[in-house]
């Protein structure tokens, strides 16, 4: 009798043994020890955060929601939009590339949406810096419309983040030599403050905006009830899966609330750089025993945003641009850990050097061996515009059941395909990547199958990359670096990867 299992290669060093064996970690007393630790907790709170934004996204009439609901109706009179709420959280989900088209909500669409994310708590300011970091996916008007969100946000009051710090870490003076009160940036979770170490290491230290958990809870379950809603008014909201959407928003935005879960990303993440030998990107080294879930103090690293690089920087663009491409690439598919939100604002380049920076890791992408190749396969099924292969990807991230039928689904979809394909005139573009991929999930989601996060993290990324190669290389043909790393990993047997597909197919 043959074994029909699928034989998938020796998995890739943990991400512990990774940090056991990491030099950059070494170097800062203690925390090789503490890295360990934070990776082994944050198994166990990421699976909570899933189970507590599932129950979050599930719409409900408790008291809190009906608090929620009446705050909300207060932010929509004050903008005179009652269509404003469904709209934002329409276009936000459209940002992570899911293709909704909701009722059109007339003019003066856009402005209202800003006001009531000014208006609105953190969870709309959140929304916001969804739609701030969707290049190529959204109009730019909405993306230019929402930049403020991304560092702009609204800072503490003068004392409130110093006094956060103490209250996690004790008296500043037994901690630091110096705390800058004015922060460098303000977000929609916290903000950060340039600091001095009584050793006279520069770090920066992120603080979580006080009663923000709260807050966010209230305002998630308020967006599930605006979701159920479009869902029974809007044919787009319904098609887009809205409810799936808060969910993902949900367990993102949950994630980020606790910093200890950032500070095992950006363990996991400088580990896993150093064994692929990435040394043009580092991220910095959070420091044991000043680390909490409200404050994280880690080092500061050199940089600006690459959209701020200069013509007279003198810096290689398409060296950056298969530099930065590569290290995405080959931290997913030969260790599945990546970072989840790689806009502008978290990319920095030090002119200096021509080295990366990758910072604000509250975000990170993690897939197993099975979800690594089945991300190969789907890109291999995008080239070929093979829609069959694309939805047998899905299987791979959870998004479509071992048994389930999938020839409604494949049909769907080849005839979107096929009219994109006449729209391009037989061209296979970039841009074209997220369009195909926001087909697929709108299609998954018309059929009742799952939204897979990491896959959409992933994509999302790719789509920053398009913005990136705009700034850095713009006359680059960035399909074909992408399609020349994969390949390179695909030979290297060391990755596993062409085994695991034949032995998966």
């Amino acid at each position: 009798m043959s074994d029909s299992t699928p034989h998938l290669p020796p998995a890739p060093p943990s991400t512990a043994s990774l940090i056991r064996s990491s030099e950059r970690l070494a170097e800062i007393p203690g925390l090789t020890q503490q890295a360990l630790h934070w990776n082994h907790e944050a198994q166990a709170r990421r699976a909570a955060v899933a189970r507590d934004a599932a129950r979050l996204a599930r719409p409900r009439l408790w008291p809190d929601t009906i608090a929620g609901l009446l705050t909300t109706g207060a932010r929509v009179v004050r903008t005179a939009a009652p269509a404003a709420p469904l709209q934002l959280l329409s276009t936000a989900a459209a940002a992570a590339g899911m293709r909704v088209e909701p009722a059109d909500a007339g003019a003066g669409t856009l402005e209202r949406a800003q006001r009531l994310v000014r208006a609105g708590g953190p969870a709309y300011v959140k929304l916001g810096q969804f739609i701030a970091t969707a290049e190529g996916l959204l109009p730019q008007e909405w993306v230019e419309a929402f930049a403020w969100c991304r560092d702009e946000a609204p800072p503490l009051p003068d004392g409130v983040a110093r006094g956060v710090v103490e209250a996690e870490l004790g008296p500043v003076e037994d901690r630091f030599a110096a705390f800058d009160d004015v922060p460098l940036a303000a977000g929609s979770i916290g903000q950060v403050h340039r600091s001095r170490l009584l050793d006279g290491t520069e770090v920066v230290v992120k603080v979580r905006r006080p009663g923000l958990r709260a807050r966010f809870r209230s305002d998630i379950e308020t967006l599930a009830l605006v979701a159920a809603a479009g869902h029974r008014w809007s044919e787009g909201a319904r098609s887009a899966n809205l409810a799936g959407f808060v969910e993902l928003f949900a367990e993102l935005s949950l994630q980020e609330l606790d910093f200890r879960l950032e500070a095992a990303n950006l363990v996991d993440s400088c580990a896993v750089l150093e064994s692929l030998g990435a040394t043009h990107t580092r991220t910095p080294r959070p420091l044991p025993g000043l680390v909490t879930e409200r404050v994280l103090v880690m080092e500061l690293l050199p940089g600006v945003s690459y959209d701020r690089l200069l013509p007279g920087d003198g810096l290689d663009g398409d060296r950056l641009l298969h530099l930065g491409i590569q290290g995405v690439l080959e931290a997913t598919v030969r260790h599945g850990v990546f970072h989840g939100d790689l806009h502008a604002g978290n990319v920095l380049v030090d002119p200096g050097t021509g080295t990366f920076s990758l910072v604000d890791f509250g975000i990170a992408g993690r897939m197993d061996a099975t979800q690594r190749a089945g991300l190969v396969r789907y890109l291999a099924a995008w080239a070929g515009e093979d829609a069959a292969g694309q939805v047998e990807a899905m299987r791979a991230f959870g998004a479509i059941a071992p048994d389930a039928d999938v020839s409604t689904v494949v049909a769907e979809l080849q005839t979107e395909l096929d009219l994109l394909a006449d729209r391009a005139r037989g061209q296979v573009t970039f841009d074209q990547l997220g369009i195909t991929l926001g087909r697929l999930l709108q299609v998954l989601a018309r059929n009742g199958f799952r939204m897979p996060k990491d896959l959409v993290l992933f994509f999302k990324n790719l789509l920053y990359l398009s913005g990136f190669a705009a700034s850095v290389a713009p006359d680059a043909d960035v399909l074909a670096v992408v399609q020349t790393i994969l390949l390179d990993v695909l030979a290297d047997p060391q990755a596993g990867l062409a085994e695991m597909l034949e032995a998966s197919a």
